[in-house]
């Protein structure tokens, strides 16, 4: 029986989502008819387009005026240049054109509101331009590219306001999936008269179906944002043809659907699998192929008589050294959009240029933060394979794409696992660009970063959460702040960028702990030890050690609802009261400008709306802690 993999929408647009070419190169190594297709671009690429936009020029004309937004009314006003630009727009961030150096080309609506705002760091003017100290004299393509990503962004506010309101980029109908206990809202979402945007998905949808001849469907949403879409097009499938066995999986799953009874979520699909889909697609194919009765199926539901029932016979998952080669064979590698959305150079690679992403190991080595859902299977479960298989994996898929860029999409990779890559991959001087996710801790030496610098590592990401060492200590992140600035300093001397994720709202967490932490903060900028963030707001989830021990961490939960269909973030009460909300706004009006060199010099109080302590950190206790004073 062959196989079709879909991405559905929304969630990247600069290269593919990984999870159907780790099952169609899996599928593939066990000899069995495997395709893959990625809809979410094509729906772009749809809508983006001259036709696209005529579609949605009627839509917005036919809105009563009191719903004609200043964004509505810019499109129309400028839409025979919108509709003349958006080809070259689009082939340019494919990297298929070279126009749009300058700002005459494009029509600029509200989102070209944004380049006024920048302040140059050095003092100077830039010439007029408030763009030039961001790009430089050598810097036209990325300046262009940054253009074109707001005149895009600018058509999307418009297919927002007048069209679906559900429409973003990366969060496409989110709050109908998120941590919700009943099937209802996603239920009256689906049974509403299709949008352009539906309309467009289920064509699209059935189009590939079509070509590919599958007699299963696999869909997987990673994301809240990316299962409305999966929903809307496998209810065009069985429109299309009863027969097709539809399936879903994917993070969204594995994480929110573990208490899953609601029998109308297989009028949409006829199977639904946890965790790593490898073992549970492979026994159902058994299944279906009549070499494997049912109640064999492997982490399965499904509706039987009317009711939801799970199935799992306990086999061992497929180890990672045997889950084969993620291929991209059927994507269409050269028509992914490289977007400029925020000039930081370590926060851009989320979404520009098409990175090969690949897993160093299954799960998470350290899998003790108490934040995270350490309990479940992708967390929890490790496994590794040897540095010389991740190899031949890498020198696989470039001879299969052609580009040696990799991003790592690990939970964090082992600093061994790492070095003995760095080792193989200068063993075989096989040059590559890399970045991945890490955890700083001290087993990252000078020496270590300088090594993987010079294996191809040019990025690292990872957790810093709160910067404070009674609340990491809490979280069980087994680093301390100073340690971090150590760590991330050695990266950034060797070259490397760091980003920082970071928390606010961790149980127990005052004011006075996050006036500290931006504090800490604002000195790792300033310092050179990261260049990059993105301040988190807390969320406790059902299956992490807050959630399962919350006395422990000093709050109480609230009660759930019934639960029939999705379960995960749980609303709890802290004693401290405070009001993270406001205090969020802060924090990331100030991380914004900190990743533009910008306001590093301010007292932190200066980024709060309301009056807050006083910093206790010491204003060089970065400093100190770098040179060994603390």
């Amino acid at each position: 029986m062959r196989v079709l993999s879909l991405i559905p929408p929304m969630t990247q647009l600069n290269t593919p989502y990984p999870s159907t070419a780790y099952l169609t190169g899996f599928l593939r190594s066990r000899g069995l008819d495997a395709r893959q297709e990625d809809i979410a671009l094509k729906l772009v690429l749809e809508l983006f387009s001259p036709d696209g936009l005529l579609a949605i020029r009627q839509r917005a004309d036919a809105l009563p005026a009191r719903r004609r937004t200043p964004v509505i009314a810019a499109f129309c006003e400028h839409f025979e240049r919108y509709r003349a630009t958006v080809g070259p727009a689009v082939a340019f961030l494919q990297g298929r054109a070279h126009r749009i150096a300058g700002r005459a080309f494009l029509p600029e609506g509200p989102r070209f509101a944004s380049l006024d705002v920048y302040i140059d760091p050095n003092g100077e003017d830039g010439g007029g331009d408030p763009l030039a100290w961001a790009f430089g004299a050598l810097g036209l393509q990325d300046r262009a590219r940054h253009l074109a990503t707001l005149y895009l962004n600018d058509i999307a506010d418009v297919l927002r306001d007048g069209v679906d309101p559900r429409f973003e980029f990366v969060r496409y109908a989110e709050s109908l999936a998120r941590s919700q206990p009943t099937f209802e809202p996603l239920a009256r979402a689906l049974a509403a008269a299709p949008t352009l945007v539906d309309s467009t998905l289920e064509s699209l949808t059935v189009a590939a179906v079509e070509r590919s001849r599958a007699g299963i469907v696999l869909l997987s949403a990673p994301f809240p944002g990316s299962v409305y879409a999966a929903f809307r097009m496998a209810g065009a499938i069985k429109v299309h043809d009863p027969n097709i066995v539809t399936v879903l999986g994917g993070g969204w799953v594995n994480t929110e659907l573990r208490q899953l009874k609601e029998p109308r979520v297989f009028d949409y699909f006829d199977y639904v699998t946890l965790d790593d889909g490898e073992r549970p697609i492979v026994a159902l194919l058994e299944h279906l192929a009549g070499q494997r009765p049912r109640l064999n199926l492997v982490r399965t539901y499904t509706r039987v008589d009317g009711a939801v029932r799970y199935f799992n016979s306990g086999e061992p998952d497929v180890p990672f050294a045997e889950v084969g080669t993620p291929t991209w064979d059927g994507l269409p590698l050269d028509r992914y959009l490289s977007l400029l959305d925020m000039l930081n150079p370590m926060h851009r690679l989320w979404s520009d240029g098409r990175w090969n992403k690949l897993t160093v190991a299954h799960g998470c080595y350290w899998k003790k933060c108490s934040f995270c859902d350490v309990s479940l299977d992708y967390i929890g479960r490790y496994d590794g394979a040897p540095a010389a298989l991740l190899v031949d994996r890498i020198e696989e898929i470039i001879g299969e794409t052609g580009q040696t860029g990799f991003h790592f999409v690990d939970e964090a990779a082992p600093p061994k696992a790492l070095k003995a890559l760095a080792d193989e991959l200068q063993r075989r001087n096989r040059a590559i660009s890399w970045w991945g996710n890490i955890r700083f801790e001290k087993s990252f030496t000078p020496e270590l970063c300088g090594q993987l610098a010079d294996s191809g590592c040019i990025a690292v990401s990872g957790g810093l959460e709160v910067a404070s060492d009674r609340l990491l200590n809490l979280m069980k992140k087994g680093v301390s702040v100073d340690q971090v600035a150590r760590v991330t300093r050695a990266f950034s001397e060797a070259g490397v960028l760091v980003h920082a994720y970071l928390m606010y709202g961790f149980p127990t967490q005052t004011v006075q702990d996050t006036v500290d932490a931006l504090e800490y903060v604002r000195q790792l900028f300033a310092e050179g030890c990261i260049q990059s963030g993105f301040f988190h707001r807390f969320a406790c989830t059902v299956h992490s050690p807050v959630g399962l021990n919350p006395a422990e961490y000093g709050i109480k939960l609230k009660p759930l609802p019934p639960i029939t269909f999705a379960s995960n973030d749980v609303e709890f009460t802290d004693p401290t009261g405070v009001d993270h909300d406001s205090l969020g706004k802060a924090l990331n009006k100030a991380l914004y400008n900190y990743m533009h060199g910008i306001g590093l010099d301010q007292d932190v109080r200066s980024w709060f709306s309301g009056k807050v302590p006083k910093t206790t950190v010491a204003r060089y206790r970065i400093s100190k802690a770098l040179s060994g004073r603390y």
